[in-house]
């Protein structure tokens, strides 16, 4: 069992990962670093949309895949 969970961990933390980088993508290289962009607040639409809920998604289950290593192991 503690190696479906480490296993799954894996997994959720590298697309968690990608995910993430995806989503700064436009706001070019300053905004992977933690810059300000000096852009204006955009609404998400579409595929940006999605992404932002895939990301919150993939925390989730990293979270819960990381409270049930705790558990089990």
């Amino acid at each position: 069992m503690k190696t479906f969970f480490e296993i799954g961990l894996i997994i959720s933390s590298i697309a968690l990962i990608a995910s993430v980088i995806l989503q700064s993508k436009g706001a070019g290289l300053g905004g992977l670093t933690g810059a300000d962009s000096g852009g204006v607040y955009s609404v998400r639409r579409g595929i940006e949309r999605t992404l932002f809920y895939v990301t919150i998604g993939l925390a989730a289950l990293f979270f819960i895949l990381a409270i049930g290593i705790i558990f089990v192991g």
